[in-house]
C-alpha cells in the first residue's frame, strides 16, 4: 500500500496542502512538499506501529509534520523533546496553533520531571531554616512563597527571575529520593500528582528526554503511570537520545544529594522530641565526610575512571569514611521512621546512596556492613565474556568520576544502551518516530540506528529546502596550520578578520575548547563589533543581547552547537575552528572506543567519525534558519581537504558552494 493510500496519510496531506485549514488559520503558512512527505511517513508509521528514522533539515517544517498526524490519528501519543525550553515552546506555541487550526478538541498535557515543580512540603520545611546564604536568596524565597499561593501548575519555569541553576531550587522542589509520597501532608495539593493526572487523561503528552528516559530506566519520575497506555512515541532531537540514555541506564552519586540528605535529616527533628540529640552529630559527620572526599580528590584530573583514581591517589580512607558515615546515619534514623514520614524517606535515601557508593566501588560485601571487602572495578577492560552480564539489566559499565569546584560526581555508565532501548521500545508495542535535523552521516542512518538499537526501520531523508547557491557560501581558508599547532589560534584569527570586516560582525564563532575561546575573546576585545562571550552572563540573556546588537560577534563552545536560533541579518557568519571530535579525556567515550576495538571494530570509523560529523552538522545548522537568511560558513580545519575522511564531513553538509578565496566572501556580502 502506498503511503498516500492510507486514511491517515490522505488526511495529513490534505491538512498540510493548498487551501487547507492550516493554510487559512496560520499566517505565513504555505504547502511544503518535504513537510508533506515527512507527515505522510509519520502517519504510515503510526498506522503500522513501525519505527521511523527521519532526518528533516532546517526549514522542512518538522514540528508541524509530526503534530498533524499525531492529532489526527486519535492515538495516545507521547512527544519527547531535547530540552525543557523546547518542551515549553512546543506545548505553549506550536501545539495550540496546530490543534486550533485543525479544530480538534483533543486533550493535551505538559509533563516535566518532579524537580521542575514546587514542593509545598519542602517549602514549608525551608521556612526559618538557616540555609540561605545571602539576602538575595531570602528575597527570592519570599517571592517563591508569594507565587505558591497563586500558581495553578506549580511549574518553577513560571518564575522567570529564578535562574535554572539557582541554589534555592533544591530547597523548594523534591526528588524521587526525598518525596514522601502518600505520607506527605500536602499530597492532595501536590503539583506533581496533579501534572501526572492531567497527563493520564490527555491524548497527547509533551515530555522531555530526561523524563522519558528516567521512566524507561525505572527511576520513578512519574511517567511510568501513563507509559503503558501510549500508542505512539515521537522523539524529536533524537540525536541526543543515546548519550542521555547512557546516563539514565547507569547510576550516580553526587556531593550535593549527600549534603542535602544530612541537612534534611536535621530538619526532620523539629517535630520529634529528642531526635536532634541522636541525629545532629551523624548528619554533621556525613557532611564532613563528603567534603573530606572532595578535598582528597583535589589533585586528580577533573574527569577520570575510578580504578585510575584509586591507583594514582590514595582516596580510599576518605571513601571508607563516607561509607561509614552513610551507614551510621541510616542506622540512627531507622528507629525514628515511625515518628515522621520524613525520617522514613531519609532512611531510604541513606540506604540507596550507600548502595550506589558500594556498587561504584565494585564492593562485594553486604550493603549494610559499611566496610570494604575488596574493590573490583567493572571498567572498560572487563569484557562481556568475563562477566556474561544480562544485556538489558546489567550491561558492562565504566565507573568514573567528575569534579566541580566544590563537589564531585561518582558515576556508573553502561557502554552500550542499544539493548535496553530496544527492549523497552519492543515492550511498548507502539509506533516510534525518531527525528532530528542531524541523524544521518553521509546520507546513511547506520550509526544512529545501531546506537538506538533499531534493526528494522523506515528511513526518510529530507534535506533543508533552501536555495543554497543563492543563500550561502562555505569558505575554507588557505594556509592554516594543523589544528594541533601552537600557531593555529592566531592564524585562525588573522584569517577571520577580513571575513568579519566584510560581514560587519554578525558572526558566531564556535570553538573546540574553552582555552581557544578565551584566547579569541582576548584578541577580539576592543574591536569594532560588540563581543558576547559564553559564560559572561546567562545564556538566554547573552543570545538576546546578541540578536539586538545587530552587528555582534558571539563566541561559544560545544554546548552552543545547539539552541542558538538567530534568524535574520544578526547572524550572517558561522565559524567552526576545528572538526568536533570528542575530547579524549572523556572516560565513557574512551571506554566505548576500547569496547569497539575489542569487538573487532574500528573505533575511528564506527564511533569517532560519525559522532564528529553529527556535531559539525549541528554547528553548521546555526547559519541558515529561514528562506530569507544569507550567510557564510567558515570551516577552518585543514583536515577537511588534507585527510581522506574530510570528504565524509563535506558530503554530510548541505550542498553549499565552496570557495578558498576570501574575495568571494567579500563579494558575497557586497551583493547583500
Amino acid at each position: 500500500m502506498a503511503a498516500t493510500d492510507t486514511r491517515l496519510g490522505r488526511a495529513v496531506r490534505e491538512a498540510l496542502g493548498e487551501g487547507s485549514a492550516l493554510a487559512q488559520a496560520l499566517p505565513g503558512f504555505r504547502p511544503r512538499p518535504a513537510q508533506q512527505r515527512l507527515a505522510v511517513a509519520v502517519a504510515e508509521t503510526f498506522e503500522r506501529r513501525e519505527v521511523l528514522l527521519a532526518e528533516a533539515g532546517t526549514g522542512t517544517g518538522k514540528t508541524y509534520a509530526y503534530l498533524v498526524p499525531a492529532l489526527l490519528s486519535g492515538m495516545k501519543t507521547i512527544v519527547s523533546t531535547g530540552t525543557r525550553a523546547l518542551q515549553d515552546q512546543l506545548y505553549l506555541r506550536d501545539l495550540p496553533r496546530v490543534r486550533d487550526a485543525l479544530g480538534i478538541g483533543l486533550k493535551t498535557a505538559l509533563l516535566k520531571g518532579r524537580a521542575n515543580y514546587l514542593c509545598r512540603y519542602r517549602m514549608e520545611q525551608a521556612k526559618g531554616e538557616p540555609r540561605f546564604t545571602s539576602r538575595e536568596q531570602i528575597s527570592q524565597f519570599q517571592r517563591v512563597v508569594a507565587w505558591s499561593g497563586r500558581t495553578r501548575s506549580g511549574d518553577m519555569a513560571e518564575l522567570e527571575s529564578l535562574a535554572e541553576d539557582s541554589p534555592l531550587l533544591p530547597l523548594v522542589t523534591s526528588t524521587a529520593d526525598n518525596c514522601l509520597g502518600t505520607e506527605c501532608p500536602f499530597w492532595s495539593d501536590c503539583f506533581v500528582v496533579q501534572a501526572r493526572q492531567r497527563a493520564q487523561a490527555a491524548d497527547l503528552v509533551v515530555v522531555n528526554h530526561h523524563l522519558l528516559l528516567a521512566d524507561l530506566a525505572l527511576k520513578q519520575e512519574g511517567f511510568g503511570e501513563i507509559l503503558p497506555g501510549a500508542q505512539a512515541f515521537i522523539v524529536d532531537e533524537a540525536h541526543q537520545l543515546p548519550e542521555l540514555a547512557a546516563q539514565f541506564f547507569g547510576e550516580g552519586l553526587g556531593a550535593r544529594p549527600l549534603v542535602e540528605l544530612a541537612r534534611d535529616a536535621v530538619s526532620e527533628c523539629k517535630d520529634v522530641p529528642g531526635a536532634l540529640a541522636a541525629v545532629q552529630e551523624p548528619a554533621r559527620a556525613l557532611e564532613a565526610a563528603t567534603r573530606a572526599l572532595r578535598v582528597a580528590m583535589d589533585n586528580l584530573p577533573l574527569r577520570g575512571t575510578a580504578w585510575r583514581a584509586l591507583d594514582e591517589v590514595d582516596i580510599e580512607p576518605a571513601l571508607h569514611a563516607l561509607v561509614q558515615s552513610l551507614a551510621i546515619l541510616r542506622d540512627v534514623v531507622a528507629p525514628l521512621r515511625e515518628a515522621a514520614p520524613g525520617f522514613d524517606a531519609c532512611h531510604a535515601r541513606a540506604q540507596d546512596q550507600l548502595g550506589r557508593l558500594q556498587r561504584w566501588l565494585g564492593e562485594e560485601g553486604e550493603t549494610g556492613s559499611g566496610s570494604f571487602s575488596g574493590t573490583v572495578f567493572c571498567d572498560a577492560k572487563q569484557t562481556a565474556s568475563e562477566s556474561e552480564p544480562d544485556p538489558v539489566s546489567d550491561p558492562v559499565s565504566v565507573h568514573w568520576y567528575e569534579l566541580t569546584p566544590r563537589g564531585f560526581r561518582l558515576q556508573r555508565t553502561p557502554l552500550d544502551v542499544a539493548a535496553p532501548l530496544r527492549a523497552h521500545r519492543e515492550a511498548s508495542n507502539a509506533a516510534w518516530v525518531f527525528t532530528s535535523a542531524t541523524l544521518a552521516v553521509a546520507g546513511r542512518f547506520d550509526h544512529v540506528a545501531q546506537r538506538l538499537g533499531v534493526e528494522h526501520a523506515r528511513e526518510l531523508l529530507e534535506p533543508s529546502p533552501f536555495d543554497w547557491d543563492r543563500q550561502a557560501l562555505c569558505y575554507l581558508p588557505k594556509g592554516l596550520p594543523e589544528p594541533s599547532s601552537r600557531d593555529f589560534g592566531m592564524a585562525l584569527l588573522d584569517a577571520l578578520r577580513p571575513v568579519l570586516e566584510a560581514s560587519g560582525g554578525r558572526a558566531f564563532l564556535l570553538f573546540a575548547s574553552h582555552r581557544a575561546l578565551r584566547e579569541a575573546a582576548e584578541a577580539l576585545q576592543g574591536g569594532p563589533w560588540p563581543l558576547f562571550v559564553q559564560g559572561s552572563e546567562p545564556r538566554h540573556v547573552l543570545l538576546q543581547r546578541f540578536r539586538e546588537s545587530g552587528n555582534g560577534v558571539l563566541l561559544g563552545t560545544a554546548s552552543f552547537r545547539e539552541g542558538v536560533d538567530v534568524a535574520g541579518d544578526a547572524l550572517s557568519v558561522v565559524v567552526i575552528d576545528k572538526l568536533p571530535f570528542a575530547a579524549p579525556d572523556d572516560p565513557v567515550f574512551e571506554a566505548r572506543l576500547d569496547a569497539i576495538r575489542r569487538a573487532g571494530g574500528n573505533p575511528f570509523r564506527d564511533e569517532q567519525l560519525p559522532q564528529a560529523v553529527i556535531a559539525l552538522k549541528q554547528g553548521a545548522g546555526r547559519l541558515i534558519r529561514t528562506e530569507t537568511d544569507r550567510g557564510v560558513l567558515v570551516l577552518c580545519d585543514p583536515r577537511l581537504l588534507g585527510k581522506t575522511y574530510g570528504r565524509t564531513f563535506l558530503e554530510s553538509l548541505p550542498p553549499l558552494p565552496i570557495t578558498r578565496e576570501v574575495k568571494d566572501v567579500q563579494a558575497f556580502f557586497a551583493d547583500n
